[in-house]
């Protein structure tokens, strides 16, 4: 997975928005305003993506790209540094995992947007 196949999977899902909110090389993925998924448009690609704390510490054991998330509450965002490591399968199921995460914590009256 590239970064253009990570933009284009993400911005795909229901209500989902990007935008610069931090600076200019941050790319944040955001469903219902809610952060999900970003990543940096420069430098080496990797990828912050919310998680299940014990399933954060479960992936960061058994994969060394994924490690605690930088710049973010390590005990729910891990960072995926995209090596090759972790295959495009994985990935994408991590990416709705973080997906649903923020989904499930939605206000009662946005979820049902979701239930369509």
């Amino acid at each position: 997975m590239n970064i253009e196949e990570f933009r284009e999977y993400c911005i795909k899902k229901h209500l989902v928005t990007e935008e610069f909110p931090f600076d200019q090389n941050t790319l944040v993925f955001k469903v219902a305003g809610k952060m999900f998924a970003l990543t940096n448009v420069e430098g080496d690609f990797s990828i912050n993506l919310k998680c299940d704390p014990e399933k954060a510490i479960e992936l960061r054991e058994k994969h060394h790209a994924v490690l605690p998330g930088y710049h973010m509450n390590k005990k729910h965002w891990n960072t995926i540094n995209i090596d090759g490591s972790v295959s495009d399968e994985l990935l994408i199921e991590w990416i709705n995992h973080s997906y649903d995460l923020v989904v499930a914590g939605l206000p009662k009256k946005l979820r049902i947007q979701f239930e369509k």
